[in-house]
């Protein structure tokens, strides 16, 4: 294992981390400095959103927890390359998407697409439309499960992950237009889901 793993390790378990009030772009220049201390301050701020975004895309808790060590090692080592085009949260979330797509393409047992975004609990409010017409963490995830892969990943960045459409064009690689497109066609979907469940539930 190596230095920086273990460091990421520390602040897992909770040790004291340092620099609380800096913001991600000063911990990133830190980093690429060799700072371990702005790295474990880094990890902490984002391993919960990061890790919840890795177990969305991949359904399996082991493989979401390397990934995620993956993740930030590469913060490590390549934080000289961070151009500040995008915010570092954004940057991270690129980085794990990749990851995570290619620990897919390499699996043999999945077949993960009509899974992602329903298989774990999320505190984070679901869409407004959702909301207005039932508040509940299982209508939402149903719902979702119904929507494209495509519509899923736009809607998780937008809704859990609050980013907006031009990051989540610099996320996935795609143009902006093609996110609102994806965007409308899922809110729709989900209004007519949801409306369709309210009513056989009532």
């Amino acid at each position: 294992m190596t230095t920086a793993y273990f460091d990421l390790a520390a602040a897992s378990r909770g040790q004291p981390v340092l620099r609380k009030t800096s913001s991600d772009e000063t911990l990133i220049q830190s980093i690429a400095a060799g700072d371990r201390l702005a790295m474990r301050t880094l990890f902490a701020r984002h391993r919960v959103s990061v890790y919840r975004w890795l177990l969305r895309l991949v359904n399996d808790e082991a493989l979401a927890e390397d990934l995620l060590s993956d993740v930030f090692l590469d913060v490590w080592r390549h934080a000289a390359s961070f151009e500040a085009r995008a915010s570092v949260s954004t940057w991270l979330l690129a980085i794990a998407r990749y990851k995570a797509l290619s620990a897919r393409r390499r699996r043999t047992d999945a077949a993960l697409d009509d899974q992602i975004a329903s298989t774990v609990a999320d505190p984070a409010d679901g869409p407004d439309l959702v909301l207005e017409k039932k508040s509940t963490t299982e209508l939402m995830g149903g719902c979702l499960t119904e929507l494209s892969p495509e519509q899923r990943e736009v809607m998780d960045l937008v809704y859990y992950h609050e980013k907006s459409v031009r990051e989540v064009a610099r996320i996935i690689g795609i143009p902006e237009p093609t996110v609102k497109t994806r965007m409308f066609y899922a809110r729709k979907k989900l209004a007519e889901l949801v409306a369709g469940r309210t009513t056989l539930n009532s």
